[in-house]
């Protein structure tokens, strides 16, 4: 008997494993690179598919995590404003775009998060995709400052001055262009 229900189970395995029309794929490919950048194709948003653009980043892809990480920046979440104005300020997935930089690290500034007020703080003591404002910029990066971010305290022990938290071979991206 139990021969015949082993059988039996071993026979009705193939026909479980498809999908049907009626409850579609029923063990569908969840947690792959490629599912979530289909995901964020179709607007999808969350998490989840937030944080892998993080890994597509890290790995590489810049252009798939630009895709996720506009998605979720554009839904709110502060942390991809921050990763987006990354890849734009490094011309990852895209073209370099000092300009759109800084508007990411100002929007994510504005809801409060500590990057976006350090990122955007910066922007504003170097005049980068953003006029030049001394006082305005030390007062963001105040803000981070107060929040408990590191190297914002960093920034401030060093008279705000960005060579302190920016690797010397940067500079020409910093450099004034009259």
């Amino acid at each position: 008997m139990k021969q015949l229900a082993l059988a039996l189970t071993c026979l009705a395995t193939p026909a479980l494993a498809e999908g049907d029309a009626v409850h579609g794929t029923l063990n569908p490919d969840e947690m792959t690179w490629q599912s979530m950048t289909e995901r964020a194709a179709r607007g999808e948003t969350g998490m989840v598919i937030c944080a892998q653009g993080y890994m597509l980043t890290k790995s590489g892809n810049h252009a798939a995590a630009r895709a996720l990480f506009l998605n979720c920046a554009n839904a709110g979440y502060t942390g991809a404003m921050t990763w987006m104005s990354q890849l734009a300020n490094n011309g990852l997935g895209g073209a370099y775009n000092p300009d759109a930089a800084a508007e990411w690290d100002r929007r994510a500034a504005e809801l409060g998060d500590p990057v976006g007020q350090f990122n955007y703080g910066l922007d504003l003591l170097r005049g980068h995709g953003v006029a030049q404002d001394d006082g305005l910029g030390r007062r963001y990066v105040d803000r981070a400052a107060e929040a408990g971010l590191p190297v914002a305290r960093r920034l401030q022990g060093a008279g705000y001055d960005p060579d302190e938290v920016t690797p010397d071979a940067d500079n020409w991206k910093y450099a004034p262009l009259f």
